[in-house]
């Protein structure tokens, strides 16, 4: 298993305490040669911006390679995936058990894990703090 994540990416703009990158994520459908007429692949756009280590410079237009290391790609999808599922499945599953109403339960459900992401968005700066992107050498 690989120690970081990565991505290729293109510099936008550098100056002297970071980089912004562009990355272009792609679904796995993307590169088929149906994809433009199915409506099934898609791509995203996703500016990251990238601390400069070392005094290095970077030219905007300049092919990159965007780190992150595995165990905080582990962290960011247990916050932003797994958590929430387990909160669903429990509100689902425990409120069903004392007799709400189906709607009353999805309501009620739907509202904990707005809550959740709500709270993880007041604690954003916080918790990116513990995601530092790097650029690798291609």
């Amino acid at each position: 298993m690989a120690e970081a994540v990565s991505h290729k990416g293109t510099v936008i703009s550098s100056d002297s305490g970071a980089v912004r990158v562009e990355i272009v994520s792609e679904s796995a459908c993307s590169s088929c040669h149906a994809a433009g007429l199915c409506g099934v692949s898609e791509s995203k756009r996703k500016i990251v911006e990238v601390p400069v280590r070392g005094g290095r410079e970077y030219q905007p237009g300049q092919e990159v390679e965007v780190c992150l290391a595995r165990k905080a790609g582990m962290r960011a999808v247990l916050l932003s995936y797994a958590l929430p599922a387990l909160i669903l499945l429990i509100l689902i599953l425990s409120l069903s058990m004392i007799g709400l109403g189906e709607l009353a339960i999805g309501i009620i459900t739907l509202s904990g894990v707005a809550l959740y992401y709500l709270v993880l968005y007041l604690f954003r700066n916080r918790l990116s703090e513990g995601y530092e992107f790097y650029i690798r050498e291609r």
